[in-house]
């Protein structure tokens, strides 16, 4: 159901206003928090916005690099145009990334992300898509998405190839979503069916307008919602409760392209950090957690390797093996002479 624009004192249209494109942002926050209006209920308590620029991104893209003093780091193919950064270009086998360098330590946040997907491909003949992270590790580039599998956190996905012939009730482009504590993999060969949290088609390749996607995480629970229909509202696509994500991750986002191509570029990525109240009792009930997971969905456990066996552990473990062994042979043949005397016997 679409968020559509309605009185300045609702919360869709208080959003509208304070959107990532509209430049004024924090004069109005300004405004409306100066005269008393804001948004409605949240929850059980109300909420407000502040934009974290420590994690945003927007033109002119300063302090985007390699250094140690940039904020956002690029990895592989990735680079900065003077309007969007490139993740992967409209080439074959290409991959990039774009990693934030500060981890987040905000308990309800809201990204938004301004993204743009174009290529010459025709119809299933483009891919593969881009995704958006917010995962323990960074700058691990690998299969999902031009990052690592078996990956630590959240990711979101606009995926625009379909790799499961047999599947009918989909069409792509197809947003979806995955929580993983690292002992999962996303199954390509059926574009992460197994895994997902959700899902909704997003025809987002080729538009003349701005298209934009919404990750909002508050009081444990994750809404996706997009913009992609050039009318300037929210469309829902993904409503998880119980999903619990550690703090202190990072946010990113990568693409990469195979035998199919496309340009995938992000324009803009916007933190805000929501300010929303809490009982006591929901205080007990939202305290930190350190391994993602998702209220009655069960996800493997995760083994800890043991440790490396130490020299005299080894040289122990070696000694009473062999000390058992011809403990054993010599019982055996002790046995196998008793039984040979007894076979004797009875002949005489």
């Amino acid at each position: 159901m679409a968020a559509t624009l309605g009185p300045l004192g609702s919360w869709q249209q208080w959003r509208r206003c304070l959107s990532a494109r509209d430049g004024s942002r924090m004069l109005l926050l300004l405004l409306l928090l100066g005269s008393g209006q804001g948004p409605q209920q949240v929850g059980a308590g109300q909420t407000f916005e502040y934009l974290k620029r420590e994690h945003s991104l927007s033109k002119p893209y300063q302090g985007v690099g390699t250094g140690s003093s940039s904020l956002w780091n690029l990895l592989g193919n990735a680079m900065v145009m003077t309007q969007y950064i490139r993740l992967t270009p409209d080439m074959q086998s290409k991959q990039g990334a774009l990693w934030n360098r500060v981890p987040c330590f905000l308990r309800d946040w809201e990204l938004q992300v301004h993204f743009k997907i174009h290529g010459q491909g025709k119809k299933n003949l483009h891919g593969d898509g881009l995704a958006i992270w917010y995962t323990k590790d960074r700058m691990q580039p690998g299969p999902v998405f031009g990052n690592m599998d078996k990956f630590v956190g959240l990711g979101v996905f606009v995926d625009t190839y379909p790799n499961e012939e047999k599947q009918q009730e989909r069409v792509f482009p197809y947003i979806s979503a995955m929580v993983n504590n690292g002992s999962l993999s996303y199954d390509h060969e059926r574009d992460g069916r197994p895994t997902e949290l959700g899902g909704c088609t997003a025809i987002v390749r080729n538009l003349h307008y701005d298209t934009f996607l919404v990750i909002r995480y508050v009081k444990r629970h994750l809404t996706i919602m997009m913009d992609i229909d050039g009318k300037h509202e929210w469309r829902d696509c993904i409503e998880v409760p119980g999903v619990r994500l550690p703090r202190g991750y990072y946010f990113g986002t990568s693409s990469i392209t195979g035998d199919l191509s496309d340009n995938h570029d992000v324009i803009s990525l916007k933190l805000f950090e929501l300010t929303v109240e809490r009982t006591p009792e929901e205080e007990k009930l939202h305290r930190d957690v350190f391994l993602p997971s998702v209220d009655n969905m069960k996800l493997p456990e995760m083994t800890a390797p043991l440790p490396p066996l130490s020299g005299l552990a080894l040289f122990l473990i070696v000694f009473f093996s062999l000390v058992f062994s011809v403990f054993a042979i010599v019982i055996g043949i002790i046995l196998y002479n008793k039984w040979q005397e007894q076979s004797r016997k009875r002949f005489y």
